[in-house]
């Protein structure tokens, strides 16, 4: 593949993304960041923003664009809410974002888990806004409404691409059972603002691209995300494409045409990059 265009370089670490660093280490927290290889670590963490990665490092899954590690997980940690509150009041965060690796080897699959971090994070900070990002817990209304129950303000969960290419890049997932997600949210709990993410460059068209968003908005979704795939390495599927913003612009000035409330598109956005803006810039334009 040809070297990163002009657009796709990013700066170094700063001094106050080593604070965010050493707050993460006191309290034993995984990140997305790290684990995913994100982009955009030293930006986010120089301005003390992190995603939380809970329930461990090993993913029950093996996606062909994610460079989180695969295997048997360990046990899940049951002080780990506690630590996450405690980072995040640490960190003075009024937005935290919380994900996780897929447990498809716990009977909940770490519906539970997420609960109790919300509800931590609500405790130790009032009036904290709290985005899950999930998996797809195999869409099981039991699971997904547990961790609704907790009262998220977004319920994120990522499509990650177009219905052609899904069994290719996560072949343990599927297209309708992501769907599937985002509409069981979107009318059991209407109050929380459903929200998924593409990534682009793998070999989608554009009209794929409108041709997903279009489902996703009839399930429901609220905030769509739209951003450059980047292979984490030789053993991950290649980048087919870089998209110039210039396309990521128009894609996204036909995708709100659809109803969005919002729509973040860009070639290093990620479906939790700037999260706390977009959600606010959803709000505004309601």
């Amino acid at each position: 593949m040809a070297r990163f265009p002009e657009w796709l370089r990013r700066g170094l670490p700063t001094l106050l993304s080593r604070q965010t660093s050493v707050i993460l280490e006191r309290y034993r927290l995984n990140t997305v960041c790290e684990s995913a290889l994100c982009p955009n670590r030293s930006e986010c963490w120089s301005h003390r923003t992190a995603t939380f990665m809970i329930l461990g490092i090993r993913c029950t899954r093996r996606c062909g664009f994610c460079a989180v590690q695969t295997g048997k997980p360990g046990s899940v940690e049951a002080d780990e809410p506690e630590r996450l509150a405690k980072a995040a009041c640490a960190l003075g965060l009024e937005y935290v974002v919380v994900t996780s690796v897929a447990r498809d080897d716990l009977a909940d699959e770490g519906a539970g888990h997420f609960y109790r971090s919300i509800q931590a994070l609500k405790a130790r900070i009032p009036g904290i806004r709290v985005e899950v990002l999930t998996p797809d817990f195999h869409a099981r209304p039991e699971l997904m409404g547990r961790v609704c129950e907790a009262g998220p303000s977004v319920y994120n969960h990522n499509l990650e691409t177009v219905a052609r290419l899904q069994r290719r890049v996560r072949p343990q997932a599927g297209y309708e059972r992501s769907l599937q997600v985002i509409r069981w949210v979107s009318e059991s709990f209407p109050e929380i603002c459903t929200k998924s993410g593409l990534m682009l460059g793998l070999g989608e068209t554009e009209e794929e691209v409108l041709e997903a968003s279009g489902d996703l908005r009839e399930a429901g979704c609220e905030i769509l995300t739209l951003g450059q795939y980047l292979s984490p390495s030789e053993e991950h599927l290649e980048v087919r494409e870089f998209i110039p913003p210039e396309v990521f612009q128009r894609l996204a000035d036909r995708i709100r045409q659809m109803g969005f409330r919002e729509v973040y598109a860009g070639p290093y956005v990620r479906s939790s990059y700037h999260a706390a803006e977009t959600f606010r810039g959803s709000i505004r334009g309601n």
